[in-house]
């Protein structure tokens, strides 16, 4: 560990996405294969694409809306019924990783963010900043990392 901290600690400040490649060079094909067509030579240096999974019209229905319910479990029976694994076996969405390589706080972290959500939820009411409608434009800029094209500014206020 010690090791992993001085290196980290010599480099600069980096965007998620670095730290994301960090030590992908480690992450190669061992044999010659063809997936969707595609030769891959042994040896190629493999990265997944997160976000284009979590995107894929085949594994989601509006797939470039946001919809948070998607995640929720619904009545009926079957695969349909089911919530997506954010634990790595589902790799349609991998917002953790997956694998030998899945965050080792992925319970930690989403127990933190229900927590954190709730208390505000719950100590503040929220309005949008002056001046803006009801019609947010929520629409992104894409690149190495995902932001929204219009800023969103939330307001809270203490109840009172």
């Amino acid at each position: 560990m010690r090791t992993h901290d001085h290196v980290l600690s010599s480099r600069p400040w980096s965007p998620v996405a670095d730290i994301l490649f960090y030590g992908a060079d480690k992450i190669l094909s061992t044999i010659d294969c063809i997936i969707n067509g595609c030769y891959i030579p042994s040896g190629t240096r493999i990265f997944v694409n997160a976000w284009a999974l979590g995107r894929d019209p085949v594994s989601w229905d509006k797939a470039e809306e946001f919809m948070p319910e998607r995640f929720l479990e619904r009545e009926g029976s079957g695969s349909e019924a089911v919530a997506p694994d954010m634990k790595g076996t589902d790799f349609a969405f991998l917002p953790f990783g997956a694998v030998r390589r899945i965050c080792p706080g992925i319970n930690f972290g989403i127990a933190t963010i229900e927590i954190m959500l709730a208390n505000l939820i719950y100590h503040f009411d929220w309005k949008l900043q002056n001046g803006v409608g009801i019609g947010v434009d929520m629409s992104e800029v894409f690149g190495m990392q995902l932001r929204r094209k219009e800023k969103l500014f939330l307001v809270p206020t203490i109840p009172g």
